[in-house]
């Protein structure tokens, strides 16, 4: 396992635990053994498993509260308007699994025939209840989310992860190395207070090989529904998601304005697609999904090899 730091010599290296730079690396004792070098079985299982899987997508985001599981839900709402679409969504977010409450599931993993979900949401005994778990239970329950899950023949598999750059996403793109996974759609909203979270995602992205298909914009201005006038609830005060993936060569998916009938439609767990079809936010979010149709349907079946275990 790499601890994705530039100078890591990898825990393939002879210099494993050993190097200079491994001093003060949590791994370094077992990097040292050799143990850490040794390819964790389940990979090869769930690249067996999700050979039925056509696309893979994660959806990341640096800050919490951008709206990533309302954009992870309503990617999976938009995709399964075709009937003849599979889609199922994943939701590892495990110490807040919101995807249940969103998708209006309560004990059901089914929302559609051809709408499938799964959380660590359905299997707590109260929405109440906290998920207390330190990293390597995390990680035992995403492995088996894509392990003994029956996903079945299905043409999307959209990832819905937690904030951050942290045990939860090097877990699923270790178990998915050799499965291939399309690529990421990083979530983020105008103001730097967020985008600053974001180039760091975007920079794990880089250092783990998985090509980021491009940046959604989040509540990005407000345009009143009465006389239609736009403001800028969150100034994007060093140019927004615009400018940053300028900067970062990478494509810029589309911006999703404020819309206060979103937040009601996930409350409640319906799709705000079908709820407000004339929405300016719903004519985004369309034209976002058509670009990652597209994206996914340009990407080879091999894809890169990602960072493993």
């Amino acid at each position: 396992r790499s601890c994705l730091r530039a100078d890591c010599p990898g825990a393939d290296s002879a210099q494993a635990g050993r190097g200079a730079s491994c001093q003060g690396c949590p791994n370094q004792r077992l990097c040292a053994s050799g143990a850490g070098a040794a390819a964790d079985p389940a990979i090869e299982e769930i690249k067996e498993k999700m050979k039925t899987v056509k696309h893979k997508i994660l959806v990341l985001s640096g800050k919490g509260g951008v709206g990533k599981s309302t954009f992870s839900a309503h990617l999976a709402h938009g995709l399964a308007e075709d009937e003849n679409t599979q889609v199922a969504l994943l939701d590892i977010d495990i110490c807040g699994p919101s995807i249940p409450k969103i998708m209006g599931l309560e004990g059901e993993q089914f929302l559609e025939d051809n709408l499938g979900v799964m959380s660590v949401g359905f299997l707590l005994s109260s929405p109440d209840d906290a998920v207390i778990w330190r990293g390597p239970k995390k990680n035992g329950m995403i492995k088996q989310f894509l392990r003994d899950v029956d996903w079945g023949e299905v043409d999307y598999l959209i990832v819905d992860t937690p904030p951050g750059t942290s045990d939860e996403h090097l877990s699923v793109v270790q178990y998915l190395a050799a499965a291939h996974i399309d690529g990421a759609v990083v979530i983020t909203t105008p103001q730097e207070v967020s985008l600053q979270d974001v180039r760091k995602e975007v920079s794990f992205c880089h250092k783990v090989k998985l090509p980021v298909i491009g940046v959604v914009e989040n509540m990005s201005g407000f345009i009143c529904p009465k006389c239609q006038k736009e403001s800028q609830i969150f100034p994007p005060t060093t140019g927004g998601a615009e400018a940053m993936c300028q900067d970062l060569k990478i494509p810029l998916l589309g911006k999703v304005p404020l819309d206060p009938r979103i937040g009601k439609s996930c409350d409640k767990g319906q799709s705000f697609l079908v709820e407000a079809p004339d929405s300016p936010a719903t004519v985004a979010y369309r034209s976002i999904i058509q670009r990652i149709q597209e994206f996914c349907s340009q990407r080879l079946p091999e894809g890169e090899n990602l960072v493993g275990s």
